[in-house]
């Protein structure tokens, strides 16, 4: 016989900040996404162009690429094939292993970067930073890193 245990619902203050951290998110993204369209460019392939230009030899294995970008492997194969299209990233062969591919970054894709990630960042100031005093971005800060932390190490579990 089961032992049934009782649902700890959420509480009024636990819903109302479940909820606003909701709707920050949708809405934060959904606003730095509409930044990112003048450039034609997602928040995916914004992130992609970030972990490419911050990579040794501006190259990433695929299966290091997806799982930096909590992406599947069929996804993101069809996000670098996009990629590929507009000139900024090429897949490279692994010497190493026959089976492997690498994301490259490339001339325009670097080009790229340097032109955006200015405008970027003023998006991420104008509608995160500069809304939050020190003192309110270290306690957020402090306050999400324990759940970063466990959400990373249950990637694997999920």
């Amino acid at each position: 016989m089961e032992t049934e245990t009782a649902t700890r619902w959420l509480t009024d203050a636990e819903q109302c900040a479940w909820r606003t951290h909701l709707d920050v998110s949708r809405l934060l993204t959904h606003q730095l996404e509409k930044d990112l369209q003048p450039f034609g460019l997602t928040m995916n392939d914004y992130e992609i162009l970030v972990n490419l230009s911050e990579s040794d030899d501006q190259r990433m294995r695929m299966s290091d690429l997806a799982a930096a970008t909590l992406q599947s492997k069929s996804r993101l194969s069809h996000q670098i094939t996009r990629m590929e299209n507009a000139g900024m990233v090429r897949r490279q062969h692994c010497e190493s292993d026959r089976r492997g591919l690498f994301a490259v970054l490339t001339d325009l894709g670097a080009e790229t970067m340097k032109k955006v990630a200015p405008h970027h960042v003023e998006s991420v100031r104008r509608h995160f930073m500069d809304l939050l005093s020190p003192e309110e971005l270290a306690a957020l800060h402090a306050a999400l890193t324990p759940i970063a932390d466990h959400l990373r190490g249950r990637r694997g579990k999920l």
